[in-house]
């Protein structure tokens, strides 16, 4: 009988520690009292009183135009200055520019959110734009954040590629570009889905940067949370909260079972085309097989 070791504690505890809250808030979530913690009976009258509530539910529609905008724009810029980093190896400024990459992952958001406000008000007094914060802004601000990101998980991923099979195309005719598209990208497909997704969920859960960048009518689900918080947890915020941990667990189990059933297919594929390459060479022609001597 296997012992209940410490280490197996220490995890259940932090697995409990983690979900415990979630699971309450999605429980109180169908408490049909006011009061958040006064229990008055399961109800589901907050979750259709969502519908009437246009404030809250224009910043969750708010917040998921500006997390799509930024997980586009911070694929794009981060995968260029991660080919950058990994494919040009010497350029002048090369250290500099890896350090200005990077600088964002260990830099205050106080300090990013602080400046990227004095830079916004400095181009309105020079060139006109933006004449107000609003989404503009705030998606400006999360790209400059989430790019560094995508550009430290894609460029791991291009130092681990083999470069033979690039060169290949290439010396086969194929464009640099053609190579790019047709034979990079998918390589690296995963890399980029990794770092879509987390600048997609850093974008949602951003507060400090868009407390900063945002202007009237730009609210976002996390600054509308955290006002409400404030003055007393809401129900609604209770219902909203719920449901986006019910899209996120629906995607990470989609995308769970997709990426499975294609690893299953791939590793029939590949034991079928072992079977077949067996089968081909026991039925060669009896003249190929050596013939003993009499």
């Amino acid at each position: 009988m296997k012992r209940f070791g410490f280490s197996k504690l220490i995890l259940i505890l932090g697995l409990v520690f983690i979900y415990a809250p979630m699971l309450i808030l999605v429980i109180y979530s169908f408490n049909a009292s006011r009061l958040v913690t006064v229990w008055g009976g399961w109800s589901v009258q907050w979750y259709v009183g969502l519908l009437d509530n246009d404030q809250l539910m224009g910043a969750v529609m708010r917040s998921l135009e500006i997390a799509c905008y930024t997980a586009v724009a911070a694929v794009a810029l981060g995968t260029m200055a991660a080919f950058v980093l990994t494919r040009i190896s010497r350029f002048k400024g090369r250290t500099m520019f890896g350090g200005l990459v990077t600088a964002p992952l260990v830099m205050p958001e106080v300090i990013t959110g602080l400046s990227l406000l004095l830079l916004f008000v400095a181009m309105a007094q020079v060139i006109g734009w933006p004449q107000e914060r609003g989404i503009a802004t705030i998606w400006i601000a999360h790209t400059t954040f989430c790019a560094s990101y995508v550009a430290v998980v894609v460029s791991s991923r291009l130092r681990e590629l083999d470069l033979s099979i690039e060169e290949a195309a290439m010396d086969l005719g194929a464009r640099p570009w053609k190579v790019f598209f047709l034979i990079t990208i998918p390589m690296i497909a995963p890399s980029l889905a990794a770092g879509g997704m987390m600048s997609f969920a850093l974008s949602l859960d951003d507060l400090v940067l868009a407390s900063f960048v945002s202007g009237p009518g730009s609210t976002t689900l996390p600054m509308e949370v955290f006002s409400a918080v404030r003055l007393g947890v809401k129900p609604e915020i209770n219902a909203v909260a719920s449901l986006i941990l019910l899209a996120v667990s629906l995607v990470t189990f989609l995308v769970w079972y997709f990426g499975r059933r294609a690893e299953e297919r791939r590793r029939k594929a590949i034991q079928q085309a072992i079977e077949e390459s067996a089968a081909n060479a026991w039925q060669q022609p009896t003249a190929q097989r050596p013939v003993a001597s009499v």
